[in-house]
């Protein structure tokens, strides 16, 4: 999660004193899933334990969607607990410019013409819980909370965000569906260059590896997208990336391709199938990351009160865009 999304110090500036059920503080607040945030049980420092390792592990693993939000490449929406789905409207193009000597000339009268677009607005979640016991032990022998859960329940959802991201949601609400950068339909594909190997394989070069991403980069400029670009790569090609481009070079494969001025940055993905390789265009016409939640911890109580139930939620996911005569500023390309 980049510095720029909320603090533990944010978070626990939006506890709330609590009362009513859980249904009722939820529609009273507008659907803000904060308004589940109470100090009627937690103490305020408990909060800020599971907060902080919450921000700490979403840092860690928000890689892609990670790039979108220090990007500023994002679209928020508020109270997107109380939506279901986001709809927009993509505009045709326009025919060029009259060029004339005194301006006078009449123009085309050119009229843009509209389609809609509409993704669900899914929640990302994963639950927890404590016992009621388990706290007050806790505090009685001044220990802090075990955060183990916690952790887990946020790379869960962390992960699902980043899966999105790149493989797509596999949910679809009303033949609406979220794809993801290796499943747009109009991703612009290809195969490696050369022998067509994997950029793991035996014999597989830096100048064959420089080739496919210069193949990689032309197929971006035939859909007019000229950078900047992100790469990512599969956990695998990470060594072959590190090793020499040339025997006995003084650089890397890595830092050859990082060269090529519009390749800004090279990222392994672990989400990224074996064998593919992105390279996104960072401009908000091809992608940006709906944001109507930030990941955060909720709780309510049940079973009497001896059961503390958490969950982790966000809803954030990927829109992904083509413009009017439908290009895209994705390419993916994988081994024959």
């Amino acid at each position: 999660m980049p510095n720029n999304m909320m603090s533990a110090e944010d978070f626990a500036g939006i506890l709330n004193t609590g009362g009513g059920s859980v249904a009722a503080r939820l529609m009273s607040s507008g659907f803000n899933a904060s308004s589940l945030r109470t100090l009627d049980l937690l103490r305020k420092d408990e909060w800020e334990v599971f907060d902080e390792v919450l921000i700490e592990v979403a840092r860690q693993r928000l890689v892609a969607a990670g790039d979108l939000i220090s990007r500023g490449l994002t679209f928020n929406i508020p109270e997107a607990l109380g939506r279901m789905v986001l709809t927009w409207e993509e505009m045709s193009g326009m025919e060029p410019a009259v060029r004339s000597m005194e301006g006078i000339t009449r123009g085309r009268s050119d009229r843009q013409s509209f389609r809609s677009n509409s993704i669900p607005l899914y929640i990302t979640h994963e639950d927890f819980w404590i016992s009621l016991r388990t706290l007050m032990a806790s505090r009685k022998l001044g220990e802090p909370l075990d955060t183990t859960q916690i952790t887990e329940a946020t790379i869960q959802v962390t992960e699902s965000i980043e899966d999105a991201v790149f493989n797509g949601a596999g949910l679809t609400v009303g033949g609406n569906t979220v794809e993801g950068y290796t499943t747009h339909g109009n991703r612009n594909t290809g195969n490696f260059e050369a022998t067509g190997d994997a950029w793991d394989a035996a014999g597989k070069t830096g100048e064959q590896i420089l080739d496919d991403v210069s193949s990689m980069i032309a197929a971006a400029h035939v859909d007019l997208m000229f950078g900047p670009y992100v790469m990512y790569v599969p956990t695998a090609y990470w060594v072959p990336l590190i090793k020499d481009f040339k025997a006995n070079s003084d650089k890397t494969v890595l830092s050859r391709l990082l060269e090529i001025p519009t390749l800004e940055s090279i990222k392994v993905a672990d989400k990224l199938g074996a064998d593919n390789v992105l390279l996104i265009q960072m401009t908000r016409n091809v992608v940006d990351l709906v944001v109507g939640e930030e990941p955060q911890n909720v709780q309510w109580e049940t079973d009497g009160g001896f059961l503390i139930n958490f969950k982790v939620l966000a809803i954030m996911l990927p829109r992904i865009k083509k413009d009017h005569e439908d290009r895209s500023g994705i390419v993916h390309f994988t081994k024959n």
